[in-house]
């Protein structure tokens, strides 16, 4: 007879008791849900952060476990970890344009000399290694939805250079440490993904539309607000990760949500939400906006069989209820917007 669902995940958790795994970026927004996740598959998690944009709160809830440590640590430097590591994950990085704008050297290096670090550690260790890549290396796309063997379309000196060269980069020589050295590597592309943690003030889109609807401000958008983008659920993208890393597979898979929506329309339904009796204003399209944003998850589909489950819907009113929850300092405090 075939074990019940709730007795095989048990059993699964089991077999990873023990394991170790070795989360950079852990205190961001992405990486501190992987910790969460982690921690539930009964792995011990060594979480690692040097908090330039990540921030403690995300994980303290994690600090009174035996099975968790924190390194704060910047990887550009170096990586050392003292016993058997099994897995890494690699997600130090600016993520959002109000943070590579600003450190724009920081964020080549962490993608550049950071990931060689912790392939180098990898190949020490013997440990499975996945990296998070983007969705911004297929630029301003010539093919809509994005596949994994479209090459992108990216301006290397534009204002995202930075950013985008930096995960291509990244994607490059972990390609080349799995042919090299055989070792056992995985790449994601993550398309724009939200949910509770994100910083309010971090500069994307969601975030900044929530934060403008919540202090009572007009919903900037840039140009006419016809660009496109698709949003992940973060527990769904978290899942997708998972079920990567864990997989067989060492070439990029795209993980995001295929649910297309204009800037407008998803201005609108932010307002609608909120019940913010405010309007929609457009700016001057800034340089390098991509046109459109649509992942193809044909390829998570066949080898991970995974898709996202919770619909925008659902996640908005979740996320919303996390913002809204922030204190006034937190809600008050804006940078300025560059990019949708």
């Amino acid at each position: 007879m075939k074990p019940q669902v709730g007795v095989e995940a048990q059993q699964k958790r089991n077999n990873m008791k023990g394991k170790r795994v070795l989360i950079t970026g852990a205190a961001g927004f992405l990486g501190s849900h992987l910790c969460d996740r982690f921690i539930r598959e009964g792995f011990r998690v060594v979480a690692m952060d040097n908090l330039i944009t990540g921030d403690l709160k995300n994980i303290e809830h994690l600090f009174k476990l035996e099975q968790f440590e924190f390194y704060h640590h910047d990887v550009s430097k170096f990586i050392y970890v003292s016993g058997d590591i099994d897995y890494i994950l690699h997600f130090a990085s600016p993520a959002s344009p109000i943070d590579y704008l600003k450190i724009p050297i920081q964020t080549l290096k962490v993608s550049s000399l950071g990931t060689h670090n912790v392939l180098g550690f990898a190949k020490v260790k013997k440990a499975r290694v996945l990296v998070a890549s983007t969705s911004e290396v297929y630029g301003d796309p010539h093919v809509h939805p994005q596949t994994e063997d479209y090459w992108g379309n990216v301006n290397p000196v534009g204002p995202r250079g930075c950013y985008d060269e930096a995960k291509r980069f990244m994607e490059a020589i972990t390609m080349a440490y799995n042919s090299a050295h055989g070792l056992e590597t995985r790449i994601v592309r993550i398309f724009n993904t939200y949910g509770p943690r994100m910083r309010l003030n971090d500069g994307r889109v969601l975030p900044a539309f929530i934060g403008q609807a919540l202090r009572g401000e007009d919903l900037t958008m840039f140009g006419d607000g016809s660009q496109t983008r698709s949003f992940c659920y973060v527990d769904d993208l978290v899942e997708g990760i998972y079920r990567l890393l864990m997989s067989d597979y060492h070439l990029p898979v795209n993980i995001g949500n295929p649910d297309e929506i204009t800037i407008k329309e998803f201005g609108e339904e932010i307002l609608k939400l909120t019940g913010a009796n405010q309007k929609l204003i457009s700016l001057p399209l800034p340089k390098d906006d991509p046109k459109q944003r649509r992942p193809d998850i044909t390829l998570a589909k066949k080898i991970l069989n995974w898709e996202p489950k919770v619909n925008r819907a659902e996640g908005l009113k979740i996320t919303y209820a996390y913002f809204k929850s922030l204190n006034k300092e937190e809600l008050n405090k804006v940078e300025h917007r560059s990019f949708n």
